[in-house]
């Protein structure tokens, strides 16, 4: 497998390394990510990704992930199956990167700039970031707490949603059928009709997987309604909502029995917009809302549990910035948010439905509020050089305040490459679960706190893109559970120090084909559950006529499955391909293999991941 990663990096550089060189700048890339506002990403001091529409639908996933993870250099995401990512105990679907993980809530996810985390548990879910809502995924790489407060200390994955831009109607059904009984359905419309705009997506899934007791099932949907109130304010409303219905079988040792998960998750929002030519700002209020409902399951198929567990959490919020050219070269942006953050965690009988005692120190009830302020300075000094500065005032309700700074540089040596330096804060204020709920909650608890250095360089050529990274980072606070006085209690005590690089080329050879690659290496001195210490990717894209196809190979050395005392290692590469062949105008034909080598491997210790798997389909424009 190495030598076989070792031949498709090889020839992909060796045609890199042919490319001619050119001084011309390629179409500039603007992101909203790293400073709220539309801006040239050569001007940030952040490293951010961006992953657009085609790329996210040219293998017919239904999940961002799975392509994400393919992009992003050192960007890991744990699954157990061939669909659904679950959650509660076993659940697949951590985010990581760098060695800083999603299922801690050290990662946030983003829907247009909105913090997505449960309130009684801190972390994303996994299964709610569907394909059928983005418009591209932008990912900051080290922390954006700034600009977006707690959990956002490893960096942030931006979800910026579909909106119609051109006048008409397009309707497009996707219907797809594979291994393991799965099967995928996704409709969606868009319409523009002079300044109004909507976008209508529904989606199902559901799938056996490979294992007994591991089925998967999930509803969703997305509605997102727009209206241009001049030539410089628009408005718009959105919703998503997905619910899923999960089973757990438990390690392949251990097999659990009636382990079941119903889950929903949404979020609804609205913005008023307003866009000049020197400033630009928005005022939103969003609300997120889930119910999950869990039984927990036993390892003895003979006894049933009593009781399910039950939480209700939300996270509402207000966010209202405004960014502004005061002269040339200079953009300021300042800020305020507001989250009210709340929950109900309980238990259920069975039987009665009646409500159980739980093991919660504030009577299944609680609630954060979090306000912030903040200001990010940026100014281009030269032509060839830019600084940035910011800071965030944070105020916990529990916690109290934390502020938050930054800086960078940026040197562009080059017209069209640019070297960046930044330090960066970032912190995760403790959970609702760590504080008050079962046996090791601790109301004591203090933020988790790091720092992140970095210095990075990134060159576009007329054909050929590339980039390398080197980071550090250091922190302390982490929060981690240890015996105190014999019983087990959240303290405030782990650290974090890890360091490496990354590695990013793209290489457009002509009309047809095209290629890119990708590589991380990272050095933990303390080992972090389902952190790889090397990841590669190399991949190539083949367009012609009717036909789209696409080939990449991933390589996964030293995953940690297991850490401490009986650490375990996971070393894999998977070979993944797809084709789409358009039959009419309307009608395109598509098929997806995954895993063609038939790896055997884990990423969740004792859950093996499925062989070689195959979908297929059709998809339907009109």
């Amino acid at each position: 497998m190495k030598r076989l990663l070792t031949l498709l990096i090889a020839t992909s550089a060796c045609t890199m390394m042919s490319a001619e060189v050119a001084d011309s700048l390629s179409l500039k890339e603007v992101v909203v990510t790293g400073t709220r506002s539309a801006t040239d990403i050569r001007h940030l001091p952040m490293t951010v990704t961006v992953i657009g529409r085609d790329q996210l639908t040219a293998e017919h996933q239904p999940s961002i992930l799975p392509t994400v993870m393919r992009e992003v250099p050192g960007l890991f995401v744990t699954s157990r199956s061939m669909m659904g990512y679950g959650v509660s105990t076993g659940a697949a679907g951590g985010i990581n990167l760098r060695g800083i993980s999603g299922g801690a809530g050290q990662l946030l996810v983003l829907i247009d700039g909105h913090p997505q985390y449960q309130g009684i548990y801190g972390h994303p879910i996994s299964d709610s970031y569907q394909t059928l809502m983005a418009e591209r995924v932008e990912v900051l790489r080290g922390p954006a707490s700034v600009l977006y407060g707690s959990n956002a200390m490893g960096g942030v994955m931006n979800i910026v949603t579909r909106q119609a831009r051109q006048n008409g109607v397009n309707t497009n059904i996707q219907l797809g059928a594979g291994s393991y009984g799965t099967i995928q359905a996704e409709a969606s419309n868009q319409v523009r009709s002079g300044k109004f705009s909507s976008t209508v997506s529904a989606q199902y899934n559901r799938t056996d997987n490979h294992r007994p007791r591991m089925g998967f099932e999930q509803y969703g949907g997305y509605l997102k309604l727009g209206y241009d109130l001049s030539d410089h304010w628009n408005a718009y409303v959105d919703g998503n909502v997905t619910h899923f219905n999960a089973s757990y079988p438990g390690a392949t040792d251990k097999p659990m029995y009636d382990a079941d998960q119903w889950i929903t998750r949404g979020v609804v929002s609205a913005a008023l917009e307003n866009h000049y030519g020197n400033t630009s700002g928005a005022l939103s209020v969003y609300s997120n809302f889930g119910r999950h409902k869990i039984d927990d399951g036993t390892t003895d198929p003979a006894t049933r549990t009593q009781r399910y567990f039950r939480s209700k959490d939300a996270l509402t919020g207000v966010s209202l910035y405004q960014s502004i050219q005061l002269f040339e070269g200079n953009r300021v942006t300042a800020g305020v948010d507001y989250m009210h953050i709340y929950g109900n965690a309980y238990y259920t009988s069975k039987a009665t439905g009646e409500t159980l005692d739980t093991p919660n120190k504030q009577s299944g009830k609680s609630y954060r509020n979090e306000i912030a302020g903040y200001v990010d300075f940026r100014q281009d000094l030269l032509s060839w050089l830019t600084i940035d500065a910011g800071i965030r005032l944070d105020h916990h309700s529990i916690t109290g305040s934390e502020w938050v700074p930054q800086a960078g540089v940026v040197i562009r040596p080059v017209e069209a490459g640019e070297i960046k330096a930044m330090a960066s804060k970032g912190f995760r204020n403790p959970t609702m679960r760590e504080m008050y709920l079962y046996p090791p909650s601790n109301t004591d608890l203090e933020p988790e706190r790091l720092w992140n250095y970095e210095l990075s360089w990134k060159h576009r050529l007329s054909s050929l893109t590339y980039g390398a990274n080197l980071y550090y980072i250091k922190g302390d606070n982490m929060i981690q559970t240890q015996p105190v006085n014999g019983k087990p209690r959240n303290v405030n005590t782990g650290e974090i120090e890890n360091w490496g690089f990354e590695l990013e080329a793209a290489y457009h050879v002509n009309s047809h084909w095209s290629l890119n690659a990708n590589g991380a290496y990272l050095h933990m001195k303390s080992k972090v559950l389902a952190a790889p210490e090397l990841t590669a990717y190399a991949g190539t894209n083949y367009r012609c006529g009717k036909w789209l196809a696409t080939l990449g190979l991933q390589y996964i050395n030293n995953l940690y499955t297991a850490v401490g005392n009986n650490e375990k290692k996971e070393s894999f590469a998977l070979l993944d391909a797809s084709i789409t062949y358009a039959a009419t105008r309307n009608i395109s034909l598509w098929a997806r293999g995954e895993n063609l080598l038939a790896q055997k491997y884990e990423i969740n210790a004792g859950y093996p991941m499925p062989r070689a798997t195959f979908m297929g389909g059709v998809s339907v424009n009109f």
